[in-house]
């Protein structure tokens, strides 16, 4: 109280947002971002006091491409952004194009790419920067500007994302938080190394008030000699293959507890690509001397670099599977796109399970997430989706899917393809805000659907509070929540028997 008298509500909201643990005392540490700004100068960090730069170490020169969000895919945009202040979106519509166009960085740097030594079989995920978020803990504060400074190998991570904007969050307020990897492919002296990230970024400054910035994922590729003193190739991007691939969320007052806005977007391009091999800041002769990087007439020396003949390699998709796997346990099961998983459910006699959100169920926070609802795709994909007595159905009873609203309502618009089109009308009939889960027909028929809330609410509440026995609760399972899904598996399958025998 005594805070709130003395700064205000705003002030207070600002102060809070630097006293990272809450004990109302701002340290040298928490101070630092306000200082850096006042000042505008950054000290260094010390890392870079402790990774002196090698003069004989190789660099390896980096070129971050970005086209911003269209303004006109976000769900707002519909009605002109009507009662959203101008300077709510400030921060995102200043963001026209990379913080830093190109960058060079230590081949060394990319060491925190390197696997452990128990994980060097292909497609054997291990953490980079681990997850230390889950169902249990909740989720990090929203009142926040500056990212805590990285530490370890969250380092080249922030440094690589900061080329796109001056704020990244290496550690997402969501779970699953953090950077996974696994080999790809190996040969004597290299590996590739695939890649997904979850990070995020904060847009706006004081005084406004924050906007988060969520793309679905970072993935990509590396390759990099063994023992990290070479960098042949990097990647990492935002994938845009989906028409909705980030989550923006608005503060619009100063606490923790204020209202929030919700949106969900599409970005064309966020990516990162190294320009050509990482190269020798210094070069040497046979005899040691360091001689000039030019070539008498004046033009810059040409490296040859051997070809790499890999021993053993996984596809890029199977590569990316097990990271999305490691991630997202509930993906034991294989989601297919929508129109896919009803051949496939025709093809082996099965019902599809399919899942309709507002936004994407695999992202590191589903889009679907409001504050105002209880993070029904979370929740579900955390709990429910991936338990074992649910996967085990799932697996040997149904095709399973997931779609976005979006998607859908275009393929219902296009008649091109009427079956596809009466597939997407017949889901979209259920549907009702956040998520609707679906059993149906390989023909598409409905048999069975409930609402993700509904089914939360049910599932919080004693068995008998429960008035309505379409759902009843086994005493087999623990968790009500998980005995109330696999009971509306079990019905779907019993309604489905008439339709499944014919």
């Amino acid at each position: 109280e005594l805070a709130l008298k003395s700064l205000g509500s705003e002030g207070l909201f600002l102060f809070s947002s630097l006293d990272t643990n809450n004990d109302l005392y701002l340290s040298p540490e928490e101070f630092k971002p306000i200082a850096e700004k006042l000042t505008g100068v950054a000290p260094i960090s010390e890392f870079e006091e402790e990774e002196t730069p090698d003069p004989s170490g190789e660099t390896l020169s980096i070129v971050a491409k970005f086209q911003p969000l269209v303004m006109e895919t976000m769900t707002k945009s519909k009605d002109g952004f009507l009662g959203i202040s101008h300077v709510a979106l400030s921060g995102l519509r200043n963001w026209t194009a990379p913080a830093a166009p190109m960058s060079v960085v230590l081949a060394r740097q990319f060491k925190a790419f390197l696997p452990p030594k128990n994980k060097l079989d292909l497609g054997d995920p291990w953490w980079i920067i681990p997850s230390e978020l889950n169902i249990f803990t909740g989720y990090l504060p929203n009142n926040r500007f500056y990212p805590p400074p990285p530490k370890g190998k969250e380092i080249v991570i922030h440094r690589l994302l900061s080329m796109f904007h001056p704020r990244p969050f290496v550690k997402t307020r969501f779970a699953p938080q953090g950077a996974v990897a696994c080999i790809q492919a190996v040969s004597t002296f290299y590996y590739t190394i695939a890649f997904r990230i979850h990070a995020e970024f904060q847009l706006n400054e004081p005084p406004d008030f924050p906007f988060w910035f969520s793309p679905g994922q970072f993935t990509g590729h590396i390759i990099l000699s063994k023992d990290s003193s070479h960098v042949r190739e990097f990647k990492l991007f935002v994938p845009n293959n989906r028409s909705l691939n980030v989550d923006m969320e608005w503060l619009y007052g100063a606490s923790e507890s204020s209202n929030m806005e919700v949106d969900i977007g599409y970005l064309p391009q966020m990516e990162l690509e190294s320009t050509g091999p990482s190269i020798p800041s210094v070069i040497h002769d046979e005899n040691g001397n360091v001689i000039d990087s030019r070539d008498p007439s004046g033009e810059p020396i040409q490296f040859v670099f051997e070809e790499i003949t890999w021993q053993q390699e996984i596809p890029w998709e199977e590569a990316a599977q097990k990271l999305e796997v490691a991630m997202y346990p509930f993906k034991k099961v294989s989601y297919l796109p929508f129109t896919q998983a009803f051949e496939r459910a025709k093809a082996e006699k099965k019902l599809v399970h399919s899942i309709l959100l507002w936004g994407a169920l695999d992202d590191h926070k589903p889009l679907s997430a409001s504050l105002s609802m209880p993070g029904s795709g979370r929740t579900l994909r955390e709990t429910v989706l991936e338990s074992s007595p649910i996967l085990a159905l799932l697996n040997e009873s149904f095709i399973s899917s997931w779609s976005l609203v979006k998607e859908l309502e275009e393929l219902q618009s296009n008649r091109e393809n009427e079956f596809y089109s009466k597939l997407a009308d017949l889901h979209l009939e259920k549907y009702n805000f956040p998520v609707e889960m679906i059993i149906c027909l390989p023909n598409g028929t409905v048999i069975h659907h409930i609402n993700a809330n509904y089914f939360l609410d049910i599932t919080s509440m004693k068995p008998e509070d429960v008035e309505s026995s379409i759902f009843s609760f086994s005493t087999n399972f623990e968790d009500p929540s998980t005995a109330t899904y696999l009971q509306f598996l079990k019905e779907g399958l019993q309604r489905a028997k008439p339709y499944l025998q014919t």
